[in-house]
């Protein structure tokens, strides 16, 4: 196993890797819309903490030689479900056929009260 870990993404907030790549699967840990270089929950709600998570996530695929057409698949983590339809267009702005497999749940609470949390596992070709 080797550890990804780059400083365009936020730092991990408690014992765990941004991402681990385990003989060419990389496993990235849940992001969400922190500021990689204030560590705050950035501000604008769903949409923002949306767009932010997702640019953490693709810097972390960045630091393994990825991209979002490397996913296989995604879990999202919301607050409330009703943010479900803003997520899943931003989502969908940012990933592109064919789109990988997917869950969506709902959490009675993400780290530092974020709205959403957003975990990917990909595959190096």
């Amino acid at each position: 196993m080797k550890q990804i870990n780059t400083p365009h993404a936020p730092a991990a907030i408690g014992p765990y890797s941004q991402a681990i790549d385990c003989h060419g699967m990389i496993f990235c840990s849940g992001q969400i819309g922190l500021d990689p270089r204030t560590g705050a929950l950035v501000a604008g709600g769903i949409e923002a903490e949306t767009r932010r998570a997702l640019e953490n996530l693709r810097e972390v695929l960045a630091e393994a030689g990825l991209g979002f057409r490397d996913i296989v698949k995604t879990t999202i983590f919301l607050a409330s479900l009703a943010d479900f339809d803003v997520v899943n267009r931003i989502y969908g702005e940012h990933l592109s056929p064919p789109y990988p497999a997917r869950s969506t749940v709902q959490a009675a609470a993400l780290p530092r009260n974020a709205r959403v949390e957003i975990e990917a596992i990909a595959m190096k070709r």
